[in-house]
C-alpha cells in the first residue's frame, strides 16, 4: 500500500512539471479567438496580393504587378505570423492546463497531422500544377499530372523543391507542420518553461517599463534575422514567437500593460512603419542590384527596425482585440471552425481562380477584386460542404459531429493513428 502511494506522488509530481500555474487562468480568451480569425481572414486578402506584387517571388504571377502593393502589405507583413505563433503558444499554455502530456499530444497530432497528409496530397497538388504549368515545364492535362505525381520514379519535377517526400511539398501547410514539430519540441520545454526560476524572471520582466521589455524581445528576433538563412528565417522566428505565447500565457501585468498603452503602441507602430517603407523602397531593393551595395549599419538599423516591428504591430494587435473584442457570439463558434478549412484551401483557390483569370486580361483592378471575391465565396462553399460530412471533417481538423457505432469507431481511430504515424515519422526524420 505504502509503495502505491510512493508511486502515485512520483507521477503526481512528474505531472506536475508538465502543467502552468493555472493563478488568474481565464475560462475562455474570446479576444484571442477573434484575433485568430482575423489574422487568417488577412491570410487570403495578403496571399491574393502575393499573386500582384513586383519583387516577392510567389508561385504564379499575374501579368498585373505593382511595386506600390508591397509597401501596403509591409503594414501587415511583419506581424501577421508573429500573432499566430503567439496564440498558437498561449493556447498550449491553455491545453497544458487542463490535460495531461499523452492527451495534448494525441490532440495535436489528430488535429494537425491528419489535415497535413491530405493537404499536401489532395489540396495542394493543383498548385504545383498551376505553377510549372505557368513556367512552361509541364503541357499535360491535370490527370496525367497526378499520375506523374505518385510515380516514384517521375524526373519533371527536379526543378521543385520537396517537403515531406520527393516533389511532394507542404507549401502553404508549412505552418501545420512546423506547429506539430513545435509543439512536441516545447512540450519537452515544459519542466523549464514552468519552473519557478522562469516564473520569477517573466515576472521581473513584465514589471519593467515597457520599453525595457519590448527591447528585450526584440534582440533575439534581431539577432536570428541577421544570422539566419533568409529563405528558412520564418522557421526559428515562429519558434521564438511560440516559446513567447506560452510565457506570455495569461499574465495579468502583461495584458493589463497592453490594454493601458494601446494608444502609445498604435504611434509607435506608425513611425515604425514609415521607417520601414523608407529603407524597404530606399535601401532594401537595392541591395541585390549589381549597381549598388548594401551599407552595413543602415541594413543593420533596417532590419533592428523591422524586428521591432513584429513585437509591436503583435502587441497593437493583442491590445485592440483584449480591450474591444473579449466578448463571445454565436458567430464565433462558426468561424472558429471554419478556420483550418479556409485555411487549407485558401491558397489552392487563389492559385487556380487567379491563374484563369489572367487568362482574360480584364484588367488591374477587376481582376484582383474578381480574385477576392471568388476566392472568399469558394471558401464558404466549400467549408459548408466540409462541416456537413463526417468524412471529411477530421481532414480539416474538425471533430466528427454523429456518435457512430463502436466498431466504426475503432477502425476510424486505428486507421487516422496509421495515418499520422506515416506523416509525423516523415516529418521527425
Amino acid at each position: 500500500m505504502k509503495n502505491k502511494i510512493n508511486d502515485i506522488i512520483k507521477l503526481s509530481w512528474i505531472a506536475s512539471l508538465f502543467t502552468p500555474d493555472k493563478t488568474d487562468m481565464p475560462n475562455r480568451r474570446h479576444d484571442l479567438d477573434w484575433l485568430r480569425i482575423a489574422v487568417f481572414g488577412l491570410l487570403i486578402l495578403f496571399h491574393t496580393g502575393m499573386f500582384y506584387v513586383e519583387n516577392w517571388g510567389w508561385h504564379v504571377k499575374s501579368s498585373y504587378q505593382s511595386q506600390t502593393l508591397e509597401s501596403i502589405m509591409l503594414l501587415v507583413e511583419p506581424w501577421r505570423m508573429a500573432v499566430l505563433w503567439l496564440i498558437a503558444g498561449i493556447s498550449i499554455r491553455f491545453i497544458m492546463a487542463k490535460v495531461s502530456v499523452w492527451r495534448f499530444i494525441n490532440i495535436r497530432s489528430f488535429r494537425l497531422l491528419l489535415p497535413l497528409l491530405f493537404g499536401i496530397l489532395v489540396i495542394v497538388p493543383p498548385q504545383l500544377y498551376i505553377e510549372m504549368t505557368h513556367n512552361g515545364d509541364l503541357n499535360m492535362s491535370y490527370w496525367q499530372f497526378l499520375t506523374e505525381f505518385f510515380a516514384s520514379d517521375s524526373d519533371i519535377f527536379k526543378k521543385y523543391q520537396s517537403g515531406i517526400w520527393p516533389h511532394i511539398d507542404v507549401n502553404h501547410l508549412w505552418f501545420i507542420r512546423s506547429l506539430w514539430r513545435y509543439s512536441l519540441i516545447i512540450l519537452c520545454l515544459l519542466p523549464l518553461l514552468n519552473s519557478e526560476f522562469v516564473n520569477q524572471a517573466i515576472k521581473e520582466l513584465f514589471n519593467q517599463h515597457v520599453i525595457i521589455t519590448t527591447v528585450i524581445a526584440t534582440v533575439p528576433l534581431f539577432i536570428i534575422q541577421i544570422t539566419w538563412n533568409q529563405d528558412t528565417v520564418r522557421y526559428p522566428l515562429g519558434f521564438t514567437f511560440m516559446i513567447y505565447g506560452y510565457l506570455i500565457g495569461w499574465h495579468k501585468v502583461f495584458w493589463l500593460k497592453i490594454e493601458n498603452n494601446l494608444t502609445s503602441l498604435i504611434l509607435v507602430f506608425a513611425t515604425c512603419y514609415l521607417i520601414l517603407i523608407t529603407f524597404y523602397n530606399g535601401v532594401w531593393l537595392n541591395i541585390n542590384k549589381e549597381s549598388q551595395t548594401s551599407n552595413d549599419w543602415l541594413t543593420m538599423l533596417g532590419l533592428f527596425n523591422y524586428s521591432l516591428l513584429q513585437i509591436i504591430g503583435a502587441l497593437m494587435v493583442f491590445s485592440i482585440a483584449y480591450k474591444y473584442c473579449n466578448n463571445p457570439s454565436k458567430k464565433l463558434s462558426y468561424l472558429n471552425d471554419a478556420v483550418y478549412p479556409f485555411y487549407i484551401i485558401h491558397q489552392t483557390l487563389i492559385v487556380v481562380i487567379g491563374y484563369n483569370l489572367s487568362q482574360l486580361n480584364l484588367g488591374p483592378i477587376i481582376e484582383p477584386c474578381l480574385l477576392i471575391l471568388f476566392t472568399i465565396f469558394s471558401c464558404f462553399i466549400g467549408f459548408e460542404i466540409i462541416r456537413r460530412t463526417d468524412i471529411l471533417r477530421p481532414l480539416f481538423g474538425l471533430k466528427v459531429n454523429k456518435n457512430y457505432r463502436l466498431e466504426i469507431q475503432r477502425f476510424g481511430y486505428t486507421l487516422s493513428c496509421l495515418l499520422i504515424f506515416i506523416i509525423g515519422w516523415e516529418i521527425l526524420i
